[in-house]
């Protein structure tokens, strides 16, 4: 991805590259040392750092492509830009699961996205021809999602912009009688609010729901997760035991400019195709 690029890691720090603006920021799974100089880490365009931006927290937003999408980023909370680089390459598979459910079903296929953020996952699936329900409980990253849309010259494509918390969604959506043909997820350890999220005590009523509302045959299902305990092995058992497909599932992993490499959680996916 040119405009996405892991320059080095190491130490509990990652310094990476969007478009043009260098941005320095921790990364707790980098326990080896950094391969650079420290002069190479020294003037990053932005810094986070104890909890602020310690660096260029005023800077304008800027324009990064990526799998054929163009997204905004700017200075967030927690130290977020608004793309995970490490999905990447899950969005040019969601592509051609869509185009492959749309070959067989002769039909645009309807595709059930949660927890998703500034909608990488959303966009790549509508770009690809499916029909897309978009959920998220932050109402700024919906909001955010819906530029990227525009950025993407998507903003006409059929997808729901919903804010909602992701099991009252689904659980409504089961009540309804509501069918998807495919299922992307990417939940958080913890959410905030009264009844936070807790993965370890969620995830599996949420996945028993989405199996009902995906069907006996889904199309595709991708499950991806940042949690300690949740490598490719254990996603690829919840997809293929709670949805009754085959499945697989690999490490994300970012490769850097320096030879370091940064592993920041699996993904698995399976499904009809």
């Amino acid at each position: 991805m040119a405009d996405l690029e892991l320059i080095d890691c190491g130490d509990g720090r990652r310094l990476e590259r969007f478009g043009g603006v260098i941005v320095e920021r921790p990364a707790p799974m980098a326990t080896d040392a950094m391969q650079l100089r420290p002069a190479d880490w020294a003037k990053p365009d932005l810094r986070w750092s104890k909890g602020a931006w310690t660096r260029g927290a005023a800077h304008d937003p800027w324009p990064v492509a990526a799998a054929g999408l163009t997204f905004e980023c700017r200075p967030a909370a927690g130290g977020q830009v608004g793309v995970f680089p490490e999905h990447a390459a899950s969005w040019s598979w969601l592509a051609g699961a869509v185009r492959e459910a749309s070959d067989r079903l002769g039909r645009p296929p309807e595709v059930l996205s949660l927890f998703a953020y500034t909608g990488g996952a959303s966009l790549a699936c509508a770009r690809a021809g499916a029909r897309v329900a978009h959920v998220d409980a932050s109402r700024p990253a919906v909001a955010w999602a819906r530029r990227n849309a525009e950025l993407s010259r998507l903003a006409d494509a059929p997808i729901r912009w919903l804010v909602d918390d992701a099991r009252a969604f689904v659980r409504r959506e089961r009540r309804r009688g509501r069918t998807y043909d495919g299922v992307v997820l990417d939940p958080p350890t913890y959410g905030h609010g009264t009844g936070a999220w807790q993965i370890d005590a969620d995830l599996d009523a949420l996945l028993e729901d989405l199996a009902a509302l995906a069907g006996r045959r889904p199309s595709f299902v991708a499950l991806s997760a940042h949690t300690p305990g949740y490598d490719a092995d254990r996603l690829a058992a919840l997809v293929r035991d709670g949805f009754g497909v085959r499945a697989d599932g690999e490490p994300l992993v970012l490769r850097a400019r320096s030879g370091a490499v940064l592993r920041l959680g699996a993904w698995a996916r399976g499904g009809a195709r």
